[in-house]
C-alpha cells in the first residue's frame, strides 16, 4: 500500500484530501506544520508528499528545500498546494516539486496527479 503524507495547516483541506485518497486505499499520514512534516518525511519515508506552501513553523518552501537536500528523502515526489495563485516559472523551478496545484483544486485533478506520480514511481 502506497504511503502519502498530507501536509497542510488547514483541517478542511486535509480532510478533503484524506477522504479523496482514502477511497483509493492509500495509507494516509497527516501533518499540520513544517517541522512535523520534515520529521515525518524522515521517519515514515512516504511515497508522496502533498505540501501546502503556507505552513506554520517553517514554510512549505523550506520544507521542500529540506526534503530535497537530504539523501534519505530527496527522491520523494512532491505535489505543492498554493493559495497564492499561479506560481511564476522561476518560483516553480525553485521549489523542485513534481506538480503544482492552485487552491481551490478539484479532488479529481488531485487524484489524477497522485495516480500519475505513483504509477511512474513503481
Amino acid at each position: 500500500m502506497k504511503k502519502i503524507l498530507i501536509a497542510d495547516d488547514e483541517v478542511p483541506i486535509r480532510l478533503l484530501i484524506h477522504s479523496t485518497l482514502e477511497s483509493e486505499e492509500y495509507h494516509i499520514i497527516e501533518s499540520e506544520n513544517g517541522p512535523d512534516t520534515v520529521a515525518k518525511c524522515l521517519e515514515e519515508r512516504p511515497d508522496l508528499l502533498i505540501l501546502d506552501l503556507m505552513m506554520p513553523g517553517i514554510s512549505g518552501e523550506e520544507v521542500c528545500k529540506k526534503v530535497r537536500s537530504d539523501l534519505r528523502t530527496k527522491a520523494i515526489p512532491i505535489i505543492i498546494l498554493t493559495g497564492r495563485g499561479k506560481l511564476s516559472e522561476n518560483e516553480a523551478k525553485s521549489f523542485d516539486a513534481n506538480v503544482y496545484l492552485t487552491k481551490p483544486f478539484s479532488p479529481l485533478e488531485l487524484l489524477d496527479c497522485v495516480s500519475k506520480i505513483l504509477t511512474r514511481k513503481k
